[in-house]
């Protein structure tokens, strides 16, 4: 059921919201409500029913990833802030729990990622492999625990399938709790199990684009929510 303390920043033409880890944005499993039509309840509702409300999501996260997401309640706005998408003007940056600890600190990783639809998964793949993307994001690390695991901070480039996931585990720092790419027997604690599973640790900590309503700079940030951060002093970005 959606909270409307989720509900990060609104006007007439957006609405940027928490999602928590677990929900899926579009097209939940059967039974299961998915975002999408949580946020299209909720408007609504507060519109009394009077009009079936517009709402276009802009750009998603997995769904055991938590975080912060925009959508559009115009046509207008859905257009211009698409467009912030395709040009890069809208930032995206994330923390992340990895282990092992990564031995450079800062660092850009380039890679090329192949998408497997069958499997609903990406690998890393030589460049110029048929239909390979180019894919970028930069990390620095901002603490690190006895145990090996290390708080990440990433930025990214380009916004591919699975990117952060596939990405770093290919670099050999997965990141704790996932399990379709981390080797889960080595990249778990019984701090971070959630229903029998160990929860992903990642996060859209933050959210950085322009007010489709002035165009004025807007920045979103939050903390994480999940178990596994809270072992971190640095839990923000």
């Amino acid at each position: 059921m959606f909270n409307s303390k989720q509900i990060l920043m609104e006007n007439d033409e957006i609405l940027v919201v928490y999602k928590p880890a677990g929900i899926a944005v579009q097209s939940g499993s059967v039974g299961q409500m998915d975002l999408e039509h949580q946020l299209l309840g909720y408007l609504s509702a507060k519109g009394r029913g009077r009009e079936i409300p517009y709402l276009a999501v802009l750009h998603r996260l997995d769904q055991p990833v938590e975080g912060v997401l925009l959508f559009a309640k115009t046509k207008e706005a859905a257009a211009r802030c698409s467009e912030q998408v395709r040009n890069g003007k809208m930032k995206k940056e994330y923390l992340a729990v990895v282990s092992p600890a990564p031995a450079e600190k800062t660092a850009l990783l380039t890679d090329y990622l192949l998408r497997d639809g069958k499997t609903n998964s990406s690998r890393v793949v030589k460049a110029g492999s048929k239909e390979a993307k180019k894919s970028q994001l930069s990390y620095e690390v901002l603490e690190e625990k006895e145990d090996g695991q290390a708080l990440l901070r990433i930025r990214l480039m380009t916004g591919r399938h699975h990117q952060i996931r596939v990405q770093l585990a290919h670099a050999g720092m997965p990141i704790i709790g996932d399990h379709k790419y981390g080797k889960q027997e080595e990249n778990s604690s019984p701090t971070t199990k959630r229903r029998g599973k160990s929860e992903l640790l990642l996060c859209a900590a933050a959210l950085t684009f322009e007010n489709p309503v002035d165009g004025k700079p807007v920045r979103i940030e939050i903390s994480p929510k999940g178990s596994g951060f809270q072992n971190f002093k640095q839990v923000t970005i």
